[in-house]
């Protein structure tokens, strides 16, 4: 199928011209598909796989019907977790800075309430937020959205996993009846089609196969004598494979955190993410594997839903995933951009029938490969090159990457190339460096200033 340009949508050429900035050129499948009818006004439900350009679709819809004069919040995006929507947010206000002061708020759990409530004060055209919080705005009377004009679901499925439906109903209850209603999802379950039936009208739907290109990723599956065999298994394809960087996923949050602890006893470089993890500890284990001072994150698909993690090179099923759609979404996270992946799924007896499931489901027969040999297990674990350091002032003390990059790299300081990714909070920092840049990088932070103000400088271990 020739690729569309998105010059022959009915966008305004303020907006033409920034997607050409941005090098967005020709649409994806689910964008040429979905954005005529969301253009045109219509209720839309696209089911695809996270990084097939969902965000971008719906953001050019919000923005196309957006009256930036009418200083009310018009649109209204919910997300499952807090990862997702400041991606989203990010990913709105690139497509957006052709128009000129409009206003794009996040509003999610896990954040100080008093501050959201101050933004809002000065008011916002788009709302992104998890729907927890944005219920408790509603409740409050700290957030109106009588005007709201554009209801965005997105990851729906994962909302309901993770138990948003009560929240979604009250969200509903308070925005008019009179709206566009958006619908995106990895997967399309009973629970998510009478949620449709009863928020949308006359939707269009779109789907886009959830496959992948053999060529971009490998995969590999194991069977297990039995269930004690599959921490050994899971070691011996690390040591086999030596990701850089690898997600291994699990069905419940207590395997996570135990799968996590037995490989960091092995002298893997291992973290744990699950939904029990106070938002402050999930933002570090995320930015410790983006930046690459961890190897393998441990989680369950909750909670790796809208992670914004590139250069993936292996996915491993710790257990076959609950149904063939949510194998395909976890082995999609890895082989992107054109790069190569890998996929292992371990399996016992008892979970035969999964992969007899996902052979209807892909269309092929699976046929189970023999574990690496017994001898890897003593060999040398990959450690990572990077490690993180946290700098206790971030927004909200005004610092930004560039005043991080010019502290470290200054006179008597490290080489650029020695730094890492930079992460921004409101009110830490994070920058990973180089193993060997450790002692002078901290130095350098610790006896330096940012801003003008010395801030406390610390090692993230462990």
């Amino acid at each position: 199928m020739n690729q569309a340009s998105f010059a022959t949508l009915k966008l305004t050429p303020e907006l033409l011209s920034n997607l050409t900035s941005l090098n967005y050129q020709v649409m994806t499948p689910i964008q040429a598909q979905s954005l005529p009818a969301i253009l045109q006004g219509k209720d839309v439900i696209a089911q695809g796989k996270t990084g097939s350009g969902k965000t971008v679709a719906f953001g050019l819809g919000l923005l196309s019907s957006l009256d930036v004069k009418r200083f009310c919040v018009q649109s209204l995006v919910l997300c499952p977790t807090r990862e997702l929507a400041d991606q989203v947010a990010k990913e709105i206000r690139k497509l957006a800075r052709a128009i000129h002061n409009i206003k794009v708020l996040t509003l999610c759990g896990g954040m100080p309430f008093g501050p959201q409530i101050g933004s809002l004060e000065h008011g916002a055209h788009i709302i992104v937020g998890t729907p927890g919080r944005i219920e408790e705005h509603l409740r409050k009377r700290t957030l109106q959205l009588d005007n709201l004009t554009t209801l965005v679901l997105d990851e729906a499925d994962r909302m309901l996993d993770m138990g948003f439906q009560t929240a979604l109903e009250a969200i509903i209850g308070h925005i008019p009846n009179q709206r566009q209603t958006l619908l995106f999802s990895a997967t399309y379950p009973d629970q998510i089609q009478t949620i449709a039936a009863n928020i949308m009208s006359q939707p269009v739907m779109v789907q886009v196969a959830a496959t992948h290109d053999s060529s971009s990723i490998k995969q590999y599956f194991y069977k297990l004598e039995n269930n004690k065999q599959r921490n050994t298994a899971l070691r011996l394809l690390i040591l086999k494979y030596r990701p850089e960087s690898a997600v291994v996923f699990c069905n419940t949050k207590r395997e996570t955190q135990e799968i996590a602890n037995e490989l960091c006893s092995q002298g893997f470089s291992a973290l744990a993410l699950h939904g029990d993890l106070e938002q402050k500890a999930r933002d570090q284990t995320l930015v410790r594997f983006a930046n690459k001072s961890a190897s393998i994150l441990v989680a369950t698909d909750v909670a790796a839903r809208g992670l914004d993690i590139d250069a993936l090179d292996a996915v491993i099923n710790y257990q076959p995933a609950r149904d063939s759609e949510v194998h395909v979404h976890r082995i999609g996270r890895t082989g992107r951009a054109g790069s190569k992946g890998i996929a292992c799924t371990l399996y016992s007896d008892n979970e035969s029938y999964k992969i007899a499931q996902l052979e209807d489901y892909l269309t092929h027969t699976i046929t189970p490969e023999p574990l690496p040999p017994f001898s890897l297990l003593e060999k040398d674990v990959h450690r990572p090159s990077m490690t993180t350091l946290q700098i206790d002032g971030g927004k909200k003390q005004k610092v930004r990457p560039g005043d991080i990059l010019g502290a470290l790299t200054g006179k008597n300081g490290i080489a650029g190339k020695q730094v890492g990714k930079i992460h921004i909070f409101d009110y830490c920092s994070y920058v990973a460096v180089t193993k060997e840049a450790t002692k002078p990088a901290l130095k350098k932070l610790s006896e330096g200033k940012l801003k003008g103000r010395s801030f406390r400088v610390r090692r993230i271990r462990g």
